[in-house]
């Protein structure tokens, strides 16, 4: 695939809506367009994969087809796929179908280049942005398939910098409870208020440290983001909530973080969502090797954003792909070209290093990862 077919193929994608649960017209197109080089696709619902078998270890190439929603500040129309002064416009352009482009782009050059080719599983998933439910439901199907990766890249714009290390995401309730009295006679009642109760639970959490501060990543990090209590303004709330954003290191476990959060605070504590897990490689991963090989100008770094990145547990993964991330979800979202065009350099070169790399039969790489540590990502 040429330069030119890879930036109409990136134009033509932006230009087909996928907003979550709408991907399925995207997948159709891109099944079409790899059979067309020769590639055979599968669908499972919405998501769509491809295997290029050779040599080495099975590398993942993951992204999403989905996007969010237009928002009413966009000045250009958001699916029209407009060029100026190099800037691809339009939904999705950047978040994440540069990526997607790009993925596609390297496998059917890498499908084309003489023999012997890597191995290489590409996987564009639906509803990454709506909870990562595309990658969570495929995985188990390939697994079956005995299609289990060796290693992953997950596409996300990265400035094609590669983040070795993700945090995870632990979604808890505070719930306080007071006593419910005309809020005239609460003083002489001594009834508890729910809401003053929750304040003070507030405060305490925010003096609290959560574990030792990790070297990508930062510290684990707390943050009350929704909150409501009372049903009429004259009346003392008998309960008050909160929403608790925890983004979380790969120490301490999220197991960990909830019995220290609990004991921090007087009201109870609910458990909203646990599933997304922090990850994180060695910088010396043979995989991390092959990406700094392919781009050396690249910088290691820990992402505070999830991806689908976290359901490859105790599989070696790191998280690059084209663009800029403070561009995502941004009204008038643009990708340059040229980032598109790096992209699929990167990939490509990335999986013919690890080929050279770590030239082992897949089966023993799989069996090296399943005996690492998963929160190190494991070992080819």
């Amino acid at each position: 695939m040429k330069d030119s077919e890879l930036l109409a193929l990136h134009r033509d994608i932006v230009a087909l809506p996928s907003i979550s649960g709408e991907e399925a017209e995207l997948a159709g197109f891109l099944s079409r367009l790899l059979a067309r080089h020769d590639i055979a696709t599968e669908r499972v619902g919405d998501n769509l994969y491809a295997l290029l078998d050779g040599e080495g270890p099975l590398v993942c190439l993951n992204s999403h087809l989905d996007t969010v929603p237009p928002s009413a500040a966009w000045s250009r129309p958001p699916y029209l796929a407009t060029v100026h002064d190099g800037k691809v416009y339009g939904l999705g352009s950047n978040d994440a179908k540069a990526s997607v482009a790009a993925m596609v782009a390297a496998c059917i050059r890498l499908h084309a280049a003489p023999r012997p080719r890597p191995r290489v599983l590409l996987t564009l998933v639906a509803a990454e942005e709506t909870g990562g439910k595309g990658t969570e439901a495929l995985l188990p199907h390939l697994a079956a398939r005995g299609l289990t990766p060796d290693a992953v890249i997950v596409g996300e714009p990265t400035g094609l910098d590669i983040a070795i290390a993700q945090k995870g995401l632990l979604v808890l309730e505070l719930l306080v409870r007071g006593r419910a009295c005309h809020a005239a006679h609460a003083h002489a009642l001594g009834a508890k208020n729910a809401l003053r109760l929750l304040a003070h639970d507030l405060v305490a959490l925010d003096s609290l440290t959560l574990g030792a501060t990790h070297q990508e990543l930062g510290p684990v990090t707390l943050e009350p983001t929704l909150a409501a209590a009372g049903t009429a303004k004259n009346v003392v709330p008998a309960l008050a909530t909160c929403t608790l954003d925890v983004r979380t290191n790969p120490e301490p476990t999220h197991e960990q973080l909830i019995v220290e959060i609990g004991r921090a605070v007087r009201g109870d504590i609910k458990v909203v969502s646990k599933r997304l897990r922090p990850c994180s490689i060695a910088p010396t991963h043979p995989l991390v090797r092959a990406a700094q090989e392919a781009r050396p100008e690249a910088r290691l770094f820990g992402s505070r954003g999830v991806s689908d990145l976290v359901f490859f547990c105790g599989i070696p993964g790191i998280k690059v792909g084209p663009g800029d991330t403070e561009r995502s979800h941004t009204a008038d979202e643009f990708v340059l070209e040229s980032e598109v065009l790096a992209g699929a350099q990167f990939y490509e070169r990335a999986v013919l290093a690890l080929r050279d790399l770590a030239p082992r039969p897949a089966a023993v790489a799989a069996a090296a990862a399943a005996e690492s540590a998963p929160a190190l990502g494991g070992a080819l």
